[in-house]
């Protein structure tokens, strides 16, 4: 993803390269530039091994040589993850790829993550056209965290956001007239997590609003 400390996997290959225990775990290792040798020490692994599967994340696009050092007589690649974070593009399952136009709105929240599903591969795809063309992706993310007095409010709230993002977006939205530009927009709301699991991790703040948009 242009422009940002994010990584997009787009490939089946390079989704295999990741989805490796140890890959991970160098991944990890490699935000800041090290040497097979010097990732090997660190983990107290054989540098044979570190090595072969630095040469396959290396050719997946997930790390690259940012330098090189001699130590004791040898010149040592210096390596670095591409980004801080990675993500796999929902795009890399094809066919069977999660697909809003495939799911029954009525099913609120195989809707909501086959529409996040979505977001990432045209923003993602948006952003490398936009950094080839030199010119930045005018985006927005707000994010927000909103208690309830009573799950009975729920519903409440979820109707008038609802009516909210449809007055602003029928006020805003003209189909007359020549270079008018189609924006898509995205709202969910979910109840949020109520405590760590394996798959979530610890619950993530939401209550600072981030607003991120190009000028």
């Amino acid at each position: 993803m242009a422009g940002t400390g994010v990584h997009v996997i787009k490939d089946i290959d390079g989704a295999a390269a990741v989805l490796h225990p140890l890959r991970l775990r160098l991944l990890g290792e490699l935000e800041e530039p090290d040497s097979a040798a010097g990732v090997a020490r660190r983990l107290g692994l054989p540098r044979q091994q570190v090595n072969y599967h630095m040469r396959q994340l290396e050719a997946a696009g997930l790390i690259g040589m940012v330098g090189q050092r001699k130590r004791r007589g040898c010149v040592e690649r210096q390596m670095r993850a591409v980004a801080k974070s990675f993500v796999i593009s929902p795009g890399t399952l094809g066919d069977i790829a999660a697909d809003p136009s495939n799911v029954d709105r009525d099913e609120t929240d195989g809707y909501l993550v086959a529409s996040a599903a979505a977001v990432i591969d045209e923003v993602d795809g948006l952003g490398e056209a936009l950094d080839a063309a030199g010119r930045p992706l005018k985006a927005l993310t707000v994010r927000s965290e909103v208690r309830l007095a009573a799950p009975g409010l729920q519903r409440m709230f979820m109707e008038e956001l609802t009516e909210a993002v449809d007055s602003v977006a029928a006020r805003y939205h003209d189909t007359r007239g020549q270079g008018g530009r189609l924006l898509h927009v995205l709202v969910g709301a979910y109840p949020a997590p109520t405590e760590a699991s394996p798959r979530t991790g610890p619950r993530r703040p939401w209550s600072s609003r981030t607003r991120a948009a190009a000028p």
